[in-house]
């Protein structure tokens, strides 16, 4: 195919776990062209990132290209950031900057990942009509942003296309985030259960995600939100039943802490953080949103996506890939 005549696709923040492997769909599509806008430089794919960071006007507006399509995965997203400022730096300044270059860049398409963070401490089964009520400053800015990103759609919306994804909790081969310590500690043999384990979880696997972003390139103008989750979702006790089977071990369920006790336990841990100005794995709000129920639906269907990986599968990958076959 001619390369003039390719889809130009810039994917900010695309050297992390959700961008790498968006990227590597992209490029095994003949229809695009890639490039990477990230602050860290990509190991997988260093011939394609242009370092930039979000929170500059002047990196955002000279990188990105005329008529082209955005995909913005740039976030600060953990629990405990500090400075707090970084989530309103990152999240809500980094999507003033995007709109403003795709503004100056004549971009018809942004596609941006946001949480389901937004939603707080939501309902079970809640869809993206939910009641937006984020309880920390990480749902709160991904929210502020989602509003910057409908005004610049708002603008021009028989003609600009805004896709608005909210993904529950993101896990795979290569990623560090909650999902992959709770597989470690339940590989480790220390995993202990925090409340009866009756609680229930949405996750989405990264090759899953990716593809639906990929899927919405198809989109035509208009605003389209969508919650992100692959199904079906587990109990913590069935999701330790198959972490265990698939690593090839007995289930030990010889202590249990009950939910009150974990939440003291956690604000322990908060209160000598402070004192010692240190980060601690276990915190009052960590103990909270483990034993909370996390369980969302989406529309997703309605657009003709399928998930490409089974979940029992891709749970069954990652495992393999993080504590068997290393």
């Amino acid at each position: 195919m001619d390369q003039n005549n390719l889809c130009n696709i810039n994917v900010i923040g695309g050297s992390g776990f959700i961008g790498t492997c968006l990227v590597k769909m992209l490029i095994n599509n003949n229809q695009f062209k890639v490039r990477i806008i990230d602050k860290n430089k990509s190991k997988n794919f260093p011939d394609l990132c242009h370092i930039g960071d979000v929170r500059s006007l002047k990196d955002m507006s000279e990188i990105i290209q005329n008529n082209s399509v955005i995909f913005n995965l740039a976030a600060e997203h953990k629990d405990d950031v500090l400075p707090v400022s970084l989530y309103d730096d990152v999240n809500v300044r980094g999507a003033i900057n995007v709109c403003d270059s795709a503004r100056i860049n004549h971009v018809k398409t942004i596609v941006f990942t946001s949480s389901v963070a937004v939603y707080g401490f939501a309902p079970v089964g809640t869809n993206e009509s939910g009641a937006i009520a984020p309880f920390n400053d990480y749902g709160r800015s991904k929210w502020e942003a989602e509003n910057i990103y409908k005004d610049w759609q708002s603008e021009d919306p028989d003609v600009r296309t805004l896709i608005i994804v909210r993904p529950t909790v993101v896990f795979g081969e290569g990623n560090r985030g909650n999902v992959f310590n709770l597989f470690k500690f339940i590989s480790s043999g220390h995993f202990v259960m925090i409340g009866n384990g009756l609680n229930k979880k949405s996750i989405a696997y990264v090759e899953n995600i990716a593809s639906f972003l990929v899927h919405t390139l198809r989109f035509k103008p208009g605003l389209h939100i969508y919650n992100y989750t692959d199904k079906p979702d587990f109990t913590m006790n069935s999701l330790v039943e198959i972490v265990n089977k698939a690593l090839n071990k007995k289930p030990c369920w010889n202590i249990r802490i009950p939910f009150l006790l974990g939440l003291i336990i956690g604000g322990f841990f908060d209160f000598i953080g402070k004192i010692f100005g240190k980060k601690f794995s276990i915190s009052f709000v960590r103990i909270k949103k483990f034993c909370s129920n996390s369980v969302y639906t989406s529309k997703i269907e309605g657009t003709g996506f399928s998930p490409p990986i089974p979940l029992d599968i891709a749970i069954d990958r990652t495992i393999r890939y993080e504590f068997i076959k290393k």
